[in-house]
């Protein structure tokens, strides 16, 4: 067997001054510096004030032909403390703001299966493809997308419509139409944060599938206005933006600007009050657009009225058509104070094809609250045939800033009807005993589980805003009754388990 060179003799031969330092620990830990056995030193750190040298029973030596190696000794660095913040533009939700969440997400609920919509969700992680419909669309460079450990591209879902196209092409004609569906989900999009926009968000979604006519957007809007007036808003506080991406085309048309170029032209127009306009003329001449058409298109864009709209295109087109029956609608269901007609509203999304609303403050303090129109089209985008359908999003992140600045975020205290507490210790049993019962009963119970002094009892109380504060004593437990206080009143009884209520 070949020799083995100790460390320690190395340690001796080159580093004088660590002699006595080794020797002393080779006396206190029994170690012969010319052992052939794996216990080896070695030395972590020399400065001119200490010398560091740990003992190793398994330090990596190779011995012959075996090649055998250990792992290599633990380091005991000290753990470094991460960053206790989410990852930037998300959100964590204690629960004070869960409660909020929960609040706005029941009344998204509530609203929908008011109008007789049966909710569905999707997977947060798509396939990247569902995504990448249309060169120019500003999501693309939004993803948040990987590749998986099966060569997949996946991203997770910037928007919930295309997920709800997959659906609807997926059950084919095992469903019958027309489809009244919302959901509420998660959506991720890698975009520059400002007031009300993060890069994950919360939306909640309602479409109509199968409904050509405009009574499907009207009933959409409808239902987004029954919303803001069950949370406290006024058609005072939030308007809608209505157009038609119909106008649009026809404008173009008249210009002879390629149908191909029409989405990359309504990515550009979205951009309107966002960006200069010698911006938006810039991007526009990109686009092939000559000068007389930019400056005809801005001129229509203008717009603010169907009547002027009206003398600018004729009254037989198709997107003065449904505007006017929208109006109409408005009339009728009682909410045309809440519309206003604005050629510029065209959405950034390619999918559109005719009428597009969005939702905003009449303050112009906050980001368009919702969106949504008719996409007659996408369906075919994934290879299928086409169905009309329609829809809105609608994201949590604009509303409550907008509650915020009305004053109008409700209080959502932490209530619980029942406070059960022991007052000896070998009684906890008989708590949780009392506590299943009310449970049991339907009623919300928080069980004090340690030995706490009443003061603290009181305290807990009053921060969950209890009704009740039932105690457990031994006298009255012998009894098989407990005492009942009803914290508001102050009003206190003893009262027979059975009859607990």
């Amino acid at each position: 067997m070949p020799a083995i060179l100790n460390p320690s003799l190395f340690i001796l031969h080159h580093h004088p001054p660590l002699s006595t330092a080794v020797l002393s620990l080779r006396h206190h830990l029994n170690i012969s510096l010319f052992s052939t056995s794996r216990t080896t030193l070695r030395v972590l750190s020399t400065s001119s004030s200490s010398v560091s040298i740990e003992s190793s029973a398994n330090h990596n030596v190779r011995t012959g032909r075996s090649g055998s190696s250990t792992s290599p000794p633990i380091e005991h660095d000290t753990v470094q403390k991460i960053d206790v913040n989410p990852p930037k533009g998300t959100r964590d939700f204690p629960p004070e703001d869960m409660r909020l969440r929960n609040w706005l997400f029941h009344n998204f609920r509530e609203v929908s299966q008011q109008f007789g919509f049966e909710e569905v969700d999707f997977p947060v992680l798509e396939s990247e493809a569902l995504y990448i419909r249309k060169a120019g669309e500003e999501i693309r460079d939004q993803l948040y997308c990987f590749e998986d450990r099966g060569n997949r591209r996946v991203a997770l879902r910037p928007e919930l419509t295309p997920s709800l196209a997959r659906l609807v092409i997926q059950k084919g004609k095992s469903v019958s139409l027309p489809l009244k569906w919302f959901a509420i989900g998660q959506c991720w999009r890698y975009e520059r944060m400002t007031r009300g926009r993060r890069r994950e968000h919360y939306q909640w979604n309602m479409d109509v599938i199968g409904v050509p006519d405009v009574t499907g957007e009207a009933e959409l809007i409808s239902a987004i206005i029954t919303f803001f007036k069950r949370i406290g808003l006024t058609a005072s506080d939030v308007g809608f933006k209505v157009s038609s991406r119909k106008v649009l085309q026809e404008v173009l048309r008249c210009y002879s600007v390629p149908e191909s170029m029409f989405g990359r032209v309504c990515i550009i127009i979205d951009k309107i009050g966002k960006i200069p306009m010698d911006d938006i003329r810039k991007d526009l001449l990109s686009a092939d657009m000559s000068e007389v058409a930019i400056e005809e298109l801005l001129q229509v864009l203008s717009l603010k009225s169907l009547a002027k709209l009206e003398e600018k295109l004729g009254a037989s087109g198709e997107a003065l058509s449904d505007l006017k029956q929208l109006f109409s609608l408005a009339e009728k269901y009682g909410y045309s104070e809440w519309l206003q007609f604005d050629a510029s509203i065209v959405r950034g999304l390619a999918y559109y094809t005719g009428i597009v609303f969005e939702g905003f403050d009449r303050e112009g303090k906050l980001r368009a609250i919702c969106g949504g129109g008719r996409y007659d089209r996408l369906l075919s985008t994934f290879g299928s045939d086409d169905l009309p359908a329609c829809g809105f999003g609608f994201g949590d992140a604009v509303i409550v800033e907008l509650l915020k600045e009305r004053g109008l975020l409700p209080e959502l205290n932490l209530q619980v009807e029942n406070i059960v507490c022991s007052l000896d210790e070998e009684l906890q049993g008989a708590a949780s005993v009392v506590a299943t019962i009310l449970r049991e009963k339907g009623q919300s119970v928080d069980l004090v589980l340690e030995n706490k002094p009443l003061k603290w009892v009181f305290k807990r109380a009053a921060r969950i805003n209890a009704h009740r504060l039932i105690l457990v004593g031994k006298a009255e437990w012998e009894k098989g009754m407990v005492n009942v206080k009803t914290l508001s009143t102050g009003e206190q009884l003893e009262i027979k388990l059975d009859e607990l209520e």
